[in-house]
């Protein structure tokens, strides 16, 4: 089981040297979250909520994640990034596989792409892209990321985008995995389908080994192998030695977390936020290790 360490809602200006000490108290991988902007009216209900409002408001900061994770990525050597979740529809598809190929070669591949379909319509009303039919398109745009970021001349004739032959340089320096994320049937079956992993928010334990299941079932539909699909998910109980071994035997591969958003300490400083890494990985990865 790889661990993963949420930086939502974190102090910015502490995220750089946030990185460096999540990778030294033993976490694998770093995820930040994306939004554009928080609009002062959302209509749109939130899909993960029984009342579909969002639990932040507009104070909650969220930077630019390509550039947060290339600065990340500056100062470790060994912790994976990913979103949780990139917007990706919300986005012109060139501008997306250039961030994150870049972000790809400067952490010398150890970067994946987590997407989603998006809930917020407002967002996509502000710059001008298409609500309806997000999902479709955002399964070509994975297409098309992958050859781009593979690098040569390479060209695209498809439903949403047609395009002459063109080449993306800096080439990453190996595939990215691109998981994608959301809990409707087909979500779940766009992941398996396209997909190289899933990535989902925190729900009970039950509820993600279920959905684990299902995501087996649709790999098999797929025609997909099993062996190499991820799956990163969050759960609302701890993180025990029992616990992970039942998650782990029902296929889940990453689990995640935050040492800080619910710590009973105070985060807000660089300090605090040591004292909590190291206070969660005494109590929960030392065991597992």
């Amino acid at each position: 089981m790889q661990f993963w360490h949420a930086t939502v809602f974190a102090e910015v200006d502490q995220l750089v040297e946030g990185a460096a000490m999540i990778e030294e108290f033993g976490f694998d991988g770093i995820s930040v979250s994306d939004h554009l902007v928080f609009p002062q009216t959302v209509e749109s209900k939130y899909p993960y909520t029984s009342d579909g409002r969002p639990w932040w408001s507009g104070e909650g900061e969220w930077p630019d994640p390509w550039v947060m994770v290339g600065a990340m990525a500056a100062v470790t050597n060994r912790v994976r990034f990913t979103t949780n979740v990139y917007v990706l529809p919300l986005r012109d598809v060139f501008t997306t596989a250039k961030s994150v190929g870049t972000a790809a070669v400067l952490s010398a591949g150890r970067v994946a792409l987590g997407i989603g379909a998006g809930w917020m319509r407002e967002e996509f009303d502000l710059v001008g892209q298409a609500y309806a039919g997000r999902g479709a398109r955002m399964e070509e745009q994975v297409e098309i990321l992958h050859k781009l970021w593979a690098g040569g001349m390479v060209e695209h004739h498809g439903a949403f985008h047609d395009f002459p032959p063109v080449q993306m340089s800096p080439t990453p320096p190996g595939p990215i995995p691109v998981w994608v994320g959301g809990t409707t049937d087909l979500a779940l079956r766009r992941a398996a389908s396209v997909g190289d992993g899933w990535i989902g928010v925190n729900t009970p334990m039950a509820e993600l080994i279920h959905t684990a299941e299902r995501l087996r079932i649709e790999r098999d539909k797929a025609g997909k192998p099993q062996d190499t699909f991820e799956i990163l998910g969050a759960i609302d109980e701890p993180p025990t030695v029992e616990n992970v071994r039942r998650l782990e035997d029902a296929g889940v591969t990453g689990l995640m977390a935050s040492a800080w958003l619910f710590s009973k300490t105070d985060t807000t400083t660089v300090a605090g936020k040591r004292e909590a890494l190291e206070r969660f990985a005494h109590r929960w990865l030392d065991p597992l290790r």
